[in-house]
């Protein structure tokens, strides 16, 4: 799958997403770009799934008829969200088109 990080998810976790082609919104030039314009613009490019730690995305955005997969991470501290790999690698592998989903801690 196509997986485009948000600001603020630690860069190191492309490595645990073998198999899939990982890209960051510095890398496309999109840091600047407000979520809902970052989610349009990653749909546009023909990203799957979008990757961040804003919780409070769902609250902030229309998510309705999305076509991009989005996965919520529970910190953006990698060493902390280390310790929850196997569950963030299985969420962006049942990511489906529109879905969203949050990685918990426990």
């Amino acid at each position: 799958m196509l997986v485009l990080f948000d600001q603020g998810t630690p860069a190191p976790l492309r490595h645990a997403l073998a198999g899939h082609v990982v890209e960051t919104a510095y890398e496309r030039g999109g840091s600047s770009l407000k979520n809902g314009e970052l989610i349009a613009a990653a749909e546009s490019a023909g990203f799957q799934v979008f990757v961040t730690t804003d919780k409070n995305l769902k609250y902030q955005q229309n998510l309705d008829n999305r076509n991009l997969a989005i996965v919520v991470l529970p910190t953006t501290s990698w060493p902390r969200l280390q310790q929850t790999l196997p569950r963030v690698v299985a969420a962006v592998a049942a990511a489906s088109q529109g879905s969203y989903s949050e990685v918990g801690t426990d």
